[in-house]
């Protein structure tokens, strides 16, 4: 499967995103996607094992439980094969920052100027 059929799915974007938070049990993952998109634990299991089998989750045991975490490596594939495109989104999002800064320069010089006698 690849990376982004992998991640094309709305479940384990957000398996991930609390992975990302640490290690986790299979059941509270479960609970959690249970309660955001009313799935079931044993299809909570199966997005788990997607994303185990992809790379994208480790899991080790502890005891009767398992305890799943991030692999950042695929994800760095995904990052480097963005890179290509950053430089259609990075040159504006640095000009808004430039007019967020000056606004705030601004703001602050009104009040200033306002508190002067």
């Amino acid at each position: 499967m690849h990376a982004f059929e992998v991640l094309g799915d709305p479940v384990r974007r957000r398996i991930l995103e609390l992975l990302a938070e640490g290690e986790k049990s299979s059941g509270s993952v479960s609970e959690v996607i249970r309660v955001e998109f009313g799935i079931s634990q044993p299809g909570v299991s199966q997005h788990l094992k997607v994303l185990r089998e992809n790379g994208f989750a480790t899991v080790r045991p502890e005891g009767a439980r398992r305890l799943y975490a991030v692999n950042s490596e695929p994800l760095r594939d995904i990052d480097a094969w963005l890179d290509r495109f950053r430089r259609f989104w990075t040159p504006p999002l640095d000009a808004l920052a430039t007019e967020l800064a000056r606004g705030k320069r601004q703001r602050r010089r009104n009040v200033t100027d306002s508190e002067e006698p």
